[in-house]
């Protein structure tokens, strides 16, 4: 099976804390698959953006329950990853 980077990570995760993280410690954050591991995330992210990651966290986030329009529902579960790079080191985000 060939490694596909593009499938690995979904995309980056653009919240308040997340460019906080960003700008104050050189944290990323992005959405991954659910069978995304740590070693698959540090190889796509060296693909992708050309830089080395120094560590990587993975986080679950567990379904939520809603409401829209007087109906109930569940939001999805999301996997994210928290991609630490050196000081030097920046991924353009836009």
């Amino acid at each position: 099976m060939k490694f596909d980077s593009g499938k690995i990570l979904i995309r980056p995760r653009i919240t308040e804390k997340a460019a906080m993280q960003a700008e104050s410690s050189n944290v990323y954050t992005f959405e991954v698959t659910k069978f995304a591991t740590k070693p698959s995330v540090a190889r796509a992210i060296r693909e992708i953006y050309k830089v080395t990651p120094t560590k990587v966290n993975m986080v679950k986030l567990a379904a939520k329950k809603i409401m829209v329009k007087g109906k109930k529902g569940k939001s999805a579960r999301i996997f994210k990853a928290l991609v630490y790079l050196k000081k030097d080191d920046k991924i353009e985000i836009s």
